[in-house]
């Protein structure tokens, strides 16, 4: 399996001109390649979906989970989650390079039927993420999904059928059955996921779990159960670290103040968002902000794709 994992990592080093995270033509399809060793964890923002690494090693930190993926690993976020990363392995001469791609609850939706006709066997543990090693039926599809980037045909006709080809792989691999999970929609990965889109939409309005545990159609009670179980953190800590990173977004991407980023996105008290972003981020708003400029400016490395969202530099 080493010549296909190295034929996977050229693919993502061509594709991938710089440090950084870039999002392919192909929906959905990002590749990632650092070549410096995090000497912080970096915050970020993953929509569930599957990372591959084919070369290097990377820390993801989701809630109080720790992950580390390296070659031939497979990473996979069930339900949108705020994420940690440091770059653990890597250098110029063999940076750490990865490729994700999104998974979409419809589309596995689609495929239940054929692959679980006698219906979801029961789910006895969850978790916030799930590693295994990367079957050579996946790396082989993922490679020929990355080749049609050569071709714009070949991304509008051959890659949704490839795509469709590695879902049903995932499908039917080790963690097929927590995937699966994502299209039924009376599991608790689903219902808790409805929650979670709330919250991502409402980020800035106030939050009441009795009213998320009722679009989950859960107790208050079961549903803290189930959304600790998927993302390793409370609705609460959840909340406020989108209100953060969105914050941080908007002071980034607009030159916003801090007072008025943290209004906008929700917080009454311009001091607490003060503490609570420097307790996230390492330091206050405004070195912050001028950190990563000066960071940006330097490597011109940040950038947002549809798989995940925030700061690009780990």
């Amino acid at each position: 399996m080493a010549d296909e994992m190295s034929q996977l990592a050229q693919l993502i080093y061509n594709h991938s001109k710089k440090d950084g995270t870039f999002s392919q033509s192909i929906s959905g399809l990002y590749t990632r390649r650092y070549s410096k060793i995090s000497t912080d964890w970096e915050k970020s923002f993953y929509m569930p979906s599957i990372i591959i690494v084919a070369q290097g090693v990377k820390a993801v930190r989701m809630g109080k989970e720790i992950f580390q993926i390296g070659r031939s690993h497979m990473l996979m976020i069930p339900v949108a989650v705020p994420v940690a990363l440091k770059t653990i392995e890597a250098n110029s001469q063999q940076p750490f390079l990865a490729v994700g791609l999104t998974l979409e609850p419809e589309k596995i939706a689609e495929f239940i039927p054929k692959i679980y006709p006698q219906g979801l066997p029961a789910v006895q543990t969850r978790s916030v993420g799930y590693v295994t090693e990367t079957d050579i039926g996946i790396i082989n599809a993922v490679t020929r999904l990355m080749e049609c980037l050569h071709n714009p045909s070949d991304t509008e006709l051959l890659a949704p059928i490839v795509k469709d080809e590695i879902l049903v792989r995932l499908l039917r691999s080790q963690i097929g059955i927590h995937i699966a999970e994502m299209g039924f929609a009376d599991t608790g990965v689903r219902q808790v996921a409805k929650a979670i889109e709330w919250l991502r939409n409402n980020f800035n309005e106030p939050m009441k779990v009795s009213e998320l545990a009722r679009l989950a159609h859960m107790s208050v009670s079961v549903f803290h159960k189930h959304f600790k179980e998927v993302t390793s953190m409370s609705p609460l800590k959840y909340q406020k670290e989108l209100r953060l990173q969105e914050a941080r977004n908007l002071m980034l991407s607009r030159q916003m103040d801090a007072v008025t980023a943290s209004q906008l996105v929700g917080y009454a008290s311009a001091s607490q968002f003060s503490r609570d972003y420097s307790s996230y981020f390492g330091n206050p708003p405004k070195r912050d902000i001028a950190k990563l400029e000066q960071r940006l400016n330097a490597s011109n490395d940040i950038t947002f794709t549809s798989g995940e969202s925030g700061n690009k530099s780990s």
